[in-house]
């Protein structure tokens, strides 16, 4: 199955589900930015990779706005070269809105690991030879304070529901582009692909997430995940 059919069959799987407790508004870019996360996956999810590194979920000024995993507007643009319509979600907080490419804040998380990723490969065409970056999971969810509420806070009820859905589809993600290693960007990301892949013929490990709310992150993150990665035995060029 091609990455587009796996996105979309996702997309329509998660608008099913229903979700209560502290979720009070629930985004899903593969429905309002399809057209830049198609782009993303057409242009650079061709072909076998070596590794995935695998995400949780969308930050409000990242793939929230984008449609692309750690989709920092300046990154996804500017680097990826990726541009396209951005709709609005069904239900917008309104401390919260999308605006697309508009969107004047920077995803931190995305300046990190798409900057590493042109530093180390200079292109998007060498990165993406051999590594691909997919999220876990494709929705946000914010409080009615719109407050973020990553999947693990989510009711239990419902992430049962919901891990199901997204492990289906990574381990369509995985079939299709049989890495030899799948990385976890950040301990969620690797439990969820530990559990999603039990079984496979697949190395599975992790890095450090880049996000700014970790004092680790924020001393170095690009050199802690080289390190991480090298310590898995990715070679690096």
């Amino acid at each position: 199955m091609e990455l587009p059919d796996v996105s979309d069959r996702l997309r329509d799987a998660v608008d099913r589900l229903r979700f209560g407790g502290s979720v009070a508004h629930v985004y899903n870019p593969l429905n309002y930015a399809r057209g830049p996360h198609h782009e993303y996956l057409a242009r650079f999810g061709a072909g076998r990779k070596a590794v995935l590194l695998v995400g949780m979920n969308p930050g409000p000024f990242g793939m929230a706005q984008t449609g692309v995993p750690f989709g920092d507007v300046a990154m996804v643009r500017d680097w990826l070269g990726v541009r396209g319509r951005v709709g609005r979600p069904r239900h917008e907080h309104p401390k919260r809105p999308v605006l697309g490419f508009d969107c004047p804040r920077r995803e931190i998380s995305g300046t990190r690991l798409w900057g590493w990723a042109r530093d180390r490969f200079a292109t998007p065409t060498n990165f993406f030879r051999r590594f691909f970056v997919w999220n876990y999971c494709p929705l946000m969810f914010l409080d009615e304070g719109g407050r973020n509420v990553t999947p693990d806070k989510i009711a239990v009820s419902a992430r049962v529901r919901l891990d199901a859905v997204c492990d289906e589809a990574l381990r369509s993600i995985v079939a299709a582009l049989q890495p030899q290693w799948v990385v976890g960007v950040g301990a969620f990301a690797e439990s969820s692909a530990r559990r999603a892949l039990d079984g496979r013929d697949v190395r599975i490990g992790r890095i450090l997430h880049p996000s700014p709310a970790s004092p680790i992150a924020n001393r170095g993150w690009a050199k802690r995940a080289e390190a991480e990665l090298a310590g898995l035995g990715v070679a690096l060029p």
